[in-house]
């Protein structure tokens, strides 16, 4: 049986995907082919965040996540291990598929011993102390319809990878605020349809931040990104992220996606 992406592909019979020979996508056929690359049921990985500033000092954390869908509605939760000043630390994403519902997202603090919810006007800032934004985290390589028009603007070589490169806008100036981006731009590697490079603008229309994305490869037959490194142009900060442990097999219980769970940091 052909997974989705395959099924998008042939259905639209309009350009090249492993080896099918056809014309250039439009760009919502690649929107929704991006957005429909098989990411498994369920998976359980580690991450280990890596902070580096401007003069090299570092600081690490290790974490431990879980992703489930429910039908459309996708939950994912992280939990933090490692140092002891962050164990404990837990965020926790319920992505509903309508474009009218806010998503609900929660974070938990054991200073605090509390489990707080982030609003959606918050959805731009940066998680705890990395330079990837609340937004950026809940995606997690997908393209928000919801938030952005999207323009293909062609084929383009990156670092010898074909790659279909897409600009994307803000649909409003209330959602460019929410985010922290006035324009992003995308390039997305044309052999598995995963983003491997993306560009931030502010929202005054200056460079931010650079996204790389490496070491991507199948795991469980899912392609499956590895390396995510986010540079920001304006305060020299950086963060890696590498995943490890990636397992698309074990079940995820549904107790993991709760906020009392949340709480008790598994």
């Amino acid at each position: 049986m052909r997974s989705l992406v395959h099924i998008v592909l042939c259905g639209a019979c309009a350009w090249t995907f492993n080896g099918w020979a056809a014309e250039e996508p439009t760009t919502a056929e690649l929107v929704a082919a991006v957005n429909a690359v098989e990411e498994g049921e369920f998976v359980t990985r580690k991450l280990r965040m890596l902070m580096i500033d401007k003069r090299g000092k570092e600081r690490s954390r290790e974490t431990v996540s879980y992703r489930k869908h429910y039908g459309e509605e996708l939950r994912t939760v992280l939990h933090y291990q490692s140092p002891s000043n962050v164990r404990g630390t837990g965020f926790l994403i319920w992505d509903y598929p309508e474009a009218d519902r806010e998503d609900d997202q929660w974070l938990y603090l054991p200073a605090l011993r509390r489990v707080r919810r982030i609003p959606a006007s918050d959805r731009g800032d940066y998680f705890l102390g990395t330079d990837f934004t609340y937004e950026d985290i809940k995606l997690d390589g997908k393209l928000s319809v919801a938030d952005y028009d999207f323009e293909l603007v062609g084929e383009q070589e990156l670092d010898g990878v074909n790659t279909w490169h897409l600009a994307a806008l803000p649909r409003s100036d209330e959602i460019a605020r929410e985010l922290g981006y006035s324009r992003n731009e995308l390039w997305v590697d044309q052999a598995n349809l995963v983003v491997i490079r993306a560009e931030f603008w502010d929202t005054k229309g200056s460079p931010l931040k650079t996204l790389q994305v490496s070491d991507v490869r199948q795991v469980d037959g899912i392609w499956t990104r590895h390396v995510l490194e986010m540079s920001n142009h304006k305060t020299g900060h950086r963060s890696v992220f590498t995943f490890s442990d990636v397992d698309y097999t074990t079940p995820v219980k549904d107790s993991v996606f709760s906020r009392q769970s949340l709480a008790r940091g598994r």
